[in-house]
């Protein structure tokens, strides 16, 4: 799975919260976040649109996008690329770096925990 970048998260996480959303209502909701434009948010949909990790629809006339990504998976892989990449730790992460995160519950805790604890080793990744 591909690690979405730092901005790319932002919309997922506004996506994963409510959807779908129009790219206003988007922007509207990371604003304040990232500081940027309106089209910059637009754009950033399109990039994402192009990699598969929102879909777009039409609703009541209105242009909405949806996350793809899953949620857990998506986390998960973004948590393993950076304690692998930038901390360079090749253990499982411990699920208690987590704990109090308003983005996920109980249950997406847990099935988190599951996913760090059985993340394929980079041996298994190589060709």
């Amino acid at each position: 799975m591909a690690v979405p970048s730092i901005s790319e998260l932002s919309l997922l996480k506004a996506l994963w919260r409510q959807q779908p959303l129009s790219a206003r209502e988007i922007h509207e909701r990371i604003v304040d976040e990232l500081d940027w434009s309106y089209s910059s948010t637009r754009k950033t949909l399109e990039r994402m649109l192009e990699k598969g990790m929102v879909s777009q629809q039409i609703v009541h006339g209105m242009q909405v996008y949806q996350a793809v990504l899953e949620k857990v998976d998506t986390l998960a892989a973004f948590a393993h690329d950076f304690a692998h990449r930038v901390m360079e730790i090749d253990t499982p992460l411990p699920v208690t770096m987590f704990t109090g995160s308003k983005l996920v519950d109980e249950a997406e805790l847990a099935q988190l925990e599951q996913l760090l604890h059985d993340w394929p080793s980079d041996e298994a990744d190589a060709p």
